[in-house]
């Protein structure tokens, strides 16, 4: 769980992002701006790690991974940065 105390205590809520990757299954299309207001919970980040949005009146969990946030501030950036770096590289949880 140190990917999701390290997001949790370095990204900064609620920031925008746009979802850069489509992905089976998910109401959000690539190029949607997007309201991430936290983490999911942390039994939801046991495989890979998920934020929660506001996404049409409701609260969905999102992987991180499909998300880029340029106009959050820079710790923020700079940690979605390294978890794309992680999942990139291939790495992934046991």
């Amino acid at each position: 769980m140190g990917w999701y105390y390290y997001l949790q205590d370095t990204m900064q809520f609620p920031f925008t992002a746009v979802c850069i990757s489509k992905r089976r299954g998910s109401l959000v299309k690539e190029s949607t701006t997007v309201k991430v207001v936290g983490m999911a919970q942390e039994d939801e980040c046991e495989r890979e790690m998920f934020v929660e949005i506001d996404y049409d009146g409701d609260t969905l969990a999102l992987p991180l991974i499909q998300l880029e946030a340029k106009e959050a501030d820079a710790e923020t950036q700079q940690a979605i940065a390294d978890w794309h770096c992680w999942v990139n590289q291939g790495y992934e949880f046991g």
